[in-house]
C-alpha cells in the first residue's frame, strides 16, 4: 500500500456520511498531506471523484477489494 499521513475509516456510512468525514479530516490536515479512506459504500467512488473535482484535492487513486473501497486524496 502506497504512503499516507491520516487514516479514515468509513465503513458502513453511507453518501454523504464518508464525504463529510473526509472533508473534516481534511481541513485538519497540512496542505500536501495524504487522507487514506476506506468506505463500504459502493457510491463513493463516484462521490470522491466528484468531491476531488470540486475541492481541488487531488484523488491520488481509488481501488476495491471485495466490499471495501479505498482511496488517497492529497490535500492542496
Amino acid at each position: 500500500m502506497a504512503e499516507f499521513d491520516q487514516e479514515l475509516d468509513a465503513c458502513g456510512l453511507n453518501c454523504p456520511l464518508p464525504i463529510l468525514r473526509a472533508k473534516k479530516a481534511l481541513s485538519g490536515m497540512d496542505s500536501g498531506k495524504v487522507l487514506h479512506i476506506i468506505a463500504t459504500d459502493p457510491g463513493s467512488v463516484k462521490d470522491f471523484e466528484a468531491f476531488s473535482k470540486q475541492t481541488g484535492n487531488e484523488l491520488l487513486d481509488s481501488s476495491e477489494d471485495g466490499e471495501k473501497f479505498y482511496f488517497r486524496i492529497k490535500k492542496k
